[in-house]
């Protein structure tokens, strides 16, 4: 499989009246296509700013970053953004709308996809009508609108409470699996982060760099993010990220 995303010895730098402070150093890695990646590190080590550099709203200071897909690229917020004057389904058909492609198809692929994730009975209520967890997936349905190749997940679940957390974070993994979607989660949470993804990166604190890399190998029946946190494997994972980030502290 190609690399989606290939990033070499990445640095970035912020400039400020008071100086310039490091974020992050010598940053390599790969994603191949298809693969879900879990980015953990320290609070303010810079994960969020990885994103934004891969996204291409920040530029790198120096170093090398390929994104290997002429599609869009996927961007998932904390907040879901969602225009509380517009309905769901008009929520979902906003990308294409600001394209000026609005098609029949587009549509009908808006109608598919919110039949297919169990919104469609809400097309044409108003975000603040909706859960917190309905609104995470309206926010999914959005993304996937566009046929992003790549999704960039900045913490997307943090705002919820924990038990919607879980089940939210269960269905948007399989979602994104099931479309067989190249995907980048940053989170502070370790039991997300390996329930979710094919590899786990752990970075140091800032300016952060690539501290080490677990490859995530479950025995689950099924690799979803819920049946994943049941594999006997799971526990080792955790305790061994969990040293790794407490010893950054």
């Amino acid at each position: 499989m190609k690399n989606i995303v290939e990033i070499t010895n990445m640095c970035l730098n912020y400039h400020t009246p008071e100086g310039e402070t490091e974020a992050v150093k010598d940053f390599s890695i790969s994603v191949k296509e298809g693969e879900f990646v879990a980015i953990v590190g320290p609070s303010g080590c810079g994960k969020s700013t990885i994103l934004s550099v891969i996204s291409g709203l920040l530029k790198p200071t120096s170093g090398t970053i390929a994104i290997n897909t002429d599609k869009t690229v996927g961007y998932m917020l904390q907040k879901d953004y969602l225009f509380e004057w517009r309905t769901i389904f008009d929520n979902v058909c906003l990308g294409p709308e600001i394209q000026k492609n609005l098609t029949s198809d587009k549509k009908e692929f808006a109608e598919t996809l919110l039949k297919q994730y169990g919104l469609w009975d809400f097309r044409n209520s108003y975000p603040s009508q909706l859960s917190g967890g309905m609104r995470q997936r309206t926010a999914l349905i959005r993304t996937l609108m566009l046929k992003p190749e790549l999704m960039l997940l900045d913490e997307p679940f943090s705002a919820l409470d924990y038990q919607t957390r879980l089940s939210v974070s269960d269905e948007i993994g399989t979602i994104i699996r099931k479309e067989k979607k190249t995907a980048i989660l940053v989170t502070h949470d370790i039991s997300e982060a390996i329930s979710l993804s094919d590899r786990v990166i752990v970075l140091t604190k800032r300016p952060a760099t690539v501290k080490s890399i677990y490859e995530i190998k479950l025995t689950a029946d099924e690799r979803t993010p819920m049946k994943s946190r049941e594999s006997p494997e799971f526990k080792d994972y955790f305790n061994t990220i969990w040293k790794e980030l407490d010893l950054n502290v």
